[in-house]
């Protein structure tokens, strides 16, 4: 009969039996084959939407060995599938086919027009060149990632340009993340329809209903502005230092204000070592999602943003399992008893 597991499915709140059967879920409620988890409380595997594996910062090299202690290290924790919106390389084409790995979403490397990023860390284009580039990009996987603005005094890509872009990559099918931490780059992300705002810093409020309305998801990544905040308070005063610190002010109060308005706001870390999506998690608890949205932020609401069910009869076999509720208890999120990934158990 093979393996089974038995819980209360979140977040239904459903108690719910499941077969193992390969890398899928199979609704079974009749006795049989060992029970891996028998009671407490079930999750879809859980997810960070916004993780860079494969370099430990903009002066380190790309490394397959990297890679996968990164998506080891997430896998560990539970976090079962990962979007990486942005690499410095192409993502190997041997990830997909390990069983060990989570499930990789990526939006290929950054695109990255003249004065905007790291030189040489992403895909440096003319801004002539976008709209093709980023076709090109999406096509691969599905999304592409364009650094939508830089420095807080320079413009950002101009909304006319990103605009062509995002429809470009919508007629081919694809999706697109905009990476913005001025107020003209989130702007602009969300005139443009883009399907995901990467940090959204000074974002307008009044453009919540808008983002709702088209389905545009606000990544936050509080928990990497946070750590950063004690050394910009601690530099030396002046425009860019004020600006930031103004941003990251009112950045949990725009989080809390989107979730309430209806955009989809989710879970994503930006930051190493990789596997604490939990942290995360807790963030946008304290910017004041209520619990089960801030769990949801990087389990269910995270898988059905990228194209993955729940925990239903022929999903994916991606379960982490608690003694405690996690929507109680979120201080448990990031230390599953169980975790099964592609039907393997692999604590």
């Amino acid at each position: 009969m093979g393996l089974r597991i038995r819980g209360v499915v979140l977040p239904e709140r459903a108690e719910r039996s499941f077969r193992i059967d390969g890398d899928v879920l199979r609704e079974d409620p009749a006795p049989g084959g060992e029970l891996l988890v028998d009671g407490g409380w079930l999750l879809p595997g859980l997810v960070d939407v916004h993780t860079h594996p494969g370099t430990e910062g903009p002066e380190s090299v790309f490394a397959d060995a990297t890679f996968r202690r990164h998506l080891t290290e997430h896998r560990d924790a539970g976090v079962l599938l990962v979007r990486t919106p942005g690499t410095a390389a192409p993502v190997p084409d041997w990830v997909e086919r390990d069983d060990e790995l989570p499930r990789v979403r990526s939006a290929g490397r950054w695109l990255a027009t003249p004065g905007r990023f790291f030189p040489g860390v992403g895909r440096d284009i003319g801004e002539d060149e976008l709209v093709a580039a980023a076709v090109e990009e999406a096509a691969a996987d599905g999304w592409c990632k364009v650094i939508g603005d830089w420095r807080w005094d320079e413009p950002a890509v101009p909304l006319e340009l990103l605009t062509a872009t995002v429809r470009a990559v919508h007629a081919a099918g694809g999706r697109v993340a905009v990476h913005c931490q001025t107020a003209e780059g989130s702007r602009n992300a969300v005139l443009a329809g883009a399907d995901s705002l990467e940090h959204g810093m000074h974002l307008d409020p009044g453009l919540l209903d808008r983002m709702a309305a088209q389905g545009t998801a606000l990544v936050p990544t509080l928990g990497v502005f946070a750590a950063g905040a004690a050394e910009r308070r601690a530099g030396a005063p002046g425009p860019r230092r004020d600006d930031w610190l103004a941003g990251w002010a009112a950045l949990p109060g725009t989080v809390r204000a989107a979730h309430e308005a209806g955009v989809t706001v989710l879970a994503g870390t930006d930051s190493f070592p990789c596997g604490t999506v939990a942290a995360e998690s807790s963030w946008l608890l304290r910017a004041g999602l209520p619990p089960e949205a801030a769990l949801g932020a990087a389990s269910w609401a995270a898988r059905a943003w990228l194209g993955l069910p729940g925990l239903v009869d022929g999903a994916p076999a991606d379960v982490v399992a608690y003694d405690r509720d996690p929507v109680a208890h979120p201080e448990v999120l990031g230390c599953p008893e169980r975790i099964v990934l592609k039907g393997r158990v692999v604590r």
